[in-house]
């Protein structure tokens, strides 16, 4: 019969590349794995490594047990987890994932109230996923995922939390800066400058440029937003953000927002989670909160 032990072995000896290493994670000799693997390979009838020399490869069963591996016991480890936090009356820790990267500002702000009010639930925010933030909520790696782009999927709930409009952001003395409003064709010229995202997953470059078959001169990707901003002050290039986010940094440097075309560029922020846990309550008082701050920041922005 297959068990859980024997899924830990197969993701345990895939990851670090030998029986010994993973015999000492999982707290076994390696002649005790050693016999577990044959065991296994005996009940199943097939195969699951092939030896070449000192190595292991899997075999297309094998393969088939590490995907099982990857997509079961993350889901079980979350399940224990919570049984625990249940049983000593914890709430444990709420993970956010991040597809927005302008949002991780706005989110500081839901954070600081959510912890004030949820003493008893830690925050962690990550920020890359090997495949992806959908993947990483159906393999448990995160129970919120922040991102402007849902992929309306079974098993998922997404609930838009605000709106909001992306606009080019210029510097102060920039040709553009008292433009009522920028054309695809003005940008031919310029160095664009955006987060490390794909093009096609780009605003600026689907929504605008691409259906009219316009590129920038240069398109030069910055991890950091304050860093961005800066270049573009400088007179460096121009960027895409999100019209709040543009308006929260003219305050502090010479850079202006002017909107994408003559109607602008609309935009919603999404949290999504796993529906079978948009039930459980301090999920869902942050999925509330940010909701209700996002209608507070808009009306205080409206003033």
């Amino acid at each position: 019969m297959l068990e859980r032990a024997h899924l830990s072995i197969v993701r345990e000896v895939d990851k670090l590349g030998s029986l010994t290493a993973a015999a000492d994670v999982l707290c076994l000799t390696q002649s005790a794995l050693s016999h577990t693997i044959k065991k296994l390979e005996t009940q199943l009838g097939t195969d699951i490594w092939l030896r070449e020399g000192r190595s292991l490869r899997l075999t297309q069963a094998g393969q088939y047990l590490l995907a099982l591996a990857n997509r079961v016991l993350p889901q079980l480890e979350v399940a224990q987890e919570r049984m625990r936090q249940f049983a000593k009356g914890e709430r444990g820790t709420l993970r956010i994932g991040m597809e927005c990267h302008p949002c991780y500002q706005w989110l500081l702000k839901v954070v600081s109230p959510y912890l004030a009010s949820w003493p008893d639930v830690d925050v962690d925010v990550k920020q890359k996923f090997q495949f992806g933030g959908i993947g990483a909520l159906f393999a448990y790696e995160i129970d919120l995922l922040v991102t402007p782009d849902p992929l309306y999927k079974p098993g998922l709930r997404f609930e838009p939390v605000f709106d909001y409009e992306q606009v080019l952001v210029v510097a102060g003395g920039h040709a553009l800066a008292k433009s009522p409003y920028v054309k695809p064709k003005q940008l031919e010229d310029e160095v664009l400058i955006t987060y490390p995202v794909a093009i096609e997953r780009l605003d600026i470059y689907n929504q605008f440029l691409l259906p009219v078959g316009v590129t920038p001169k240069r398109h030069k990707t910055i991890e950091t937003t304050d860093i961005m901003l800066q270049m573009v002050a400088s007179g460096r290039g121009v960027a895409a953000l999100p019209r709040w986010l543009a308006l929260e940094y003219a305050d502090k440097m010479d850079v202006v927002p002017v909107r994408l075309g003559a109607r602008g560029i609309s935009k919603q922020i999404f949290l999504g989670a796993r529906e079978a846990e948009t039930g459980i309550d301090y999920l869902k008082a942050f999925i509330d909160l940010a909701c209700l701050s996002s209608g507070l920041a808009a009306q205080e922005r409206t003033r």
